[in-house]
């Protein structure tokens, strides 16, 4: 379940009122594949956010991250901070996730990194940004506090593991460069899914082009929404609305029901009422014939 820990000015428009067309984002490229510490498989689904000074991070596991600037000003920025496409490994250790491939900052993407540290729950610690749209989360969680929990090599299969100890074995002979070791132990990890192919990440971005850019998080083309608790939560927003504007016609003196009465030129043929808050008139849908009142 997601907990937004403090309200958020997200999705309002300039009087104060929920806009539930403003917070829609969408990615770039379609996000990777699950890999990685099976353990981690857990996180998949589900939606960690914090607020950090004046921008709202959400990190969506093997999905993506975005920032939504808390602003009251008439355009807070908004925006993917990265895609989910692959694993940073060093020395036979999982380091972070990389979510590439964000929006666009100039001549370049944005971009962030996800290190995962133990602790007794699951939840975003902190965002920095040590170059200019490149983020590095830190994010705890209890399924990496065993000692061995980022460890890549117990995750391959067999064949895997011998091409990774003939590879050690030619390098420790010297009959392998460090370089070319480092690229036969790449192609490995792509091999295992663990890193992205050049191949693939074109085969993602245009899987995306051809879905028509997938909506993120909020929901998808004509509607449709790929969650239950974000579908949930847009419900709720639409009962919210509906209720802010019921009240409104109701502090203007108008019914918030539909009336059916004849047509002042046409008795053969009923008129639609609807109210008109804006000139305190009953605007009839035929004709356009307009019929003064006073409201009460």
């Amino acid at each position: 379940m997601k907990i937004v820990d403090e309200p958020s000015s997200y999705g309002l428009n300039n009087n104060g009122y929920y806009n539930p067309y403003v917070n829609t984002l969408t990615m770039r490229v379609k996000p990777a594949n699950f890999s990685g510490p099976p353990r981690l498989k857990r996180l998949v689904g589900r939606c960690f956010d914090k607020i950090l000074e004046s921008y709202k991070y959400e990190l969506c596991p093997f999905s993506n991250v975005t920032q939504h600037e808390q602003s009251l000003r008439w355009n807070p920025y908004s925006g993917v901070l990265g895609v989910w496409q692959e694993w940073e490994i060093r020395n036979n250790t999982f380091v972070a996730m990389v979510m590439g491939d964000g929006d666009s900052c100039g001549e370049k993407f944005r971009s962030t990194k996800v290190f995962f540290v133990c602790g007794n729950k699951s939840a975003i610690l902190n965002v920095t940004e040590p170059h200019t749209c490149e983020y590095h989360l830190t994010f705890q969680t209890v399924l990496v506090c065993h000692p061995n929990a980022m460890l890549v090599y117990p995750i391959l299969s067999q064949p895997e593991r011998d091409t990774w100890n003939q590879l050690e074995t030619l390098l420790a002979y010297e009959e392998i460069t460090p370089k070319g070791y480092q690229k036969k132990l790449r192609l490995l990890f792509e091999q295992a899914g663990l890193y992205l192919t050049k191949e693939k990440k074109e085969m993602l971005a245009t899987k995306v082009q051809e879905e028509g850019r997938e909506t993120y998080n909020t929901g998808g083309t004509n509607g449709q929404f790929f969650r239950i608790d974000k579908c949930n939560i847009e419900y709720q927003k639409l009962e919210a609305e509906n209720e802010r504007l019921k009240k409104l016609l109701k502090d203007n003196g108008i019914s918030d029901e539909v009336v059916v009465q004849p047509s002042a030129n046409d008795t053969s043929t009923p008129a639609t009422v609807i109210p008109d808050i804006n000139n305190n008139n009953t605007l009839h849908n035929k004709n356009n014939t307009t019929n003064n009142h006073e409201i009460s």
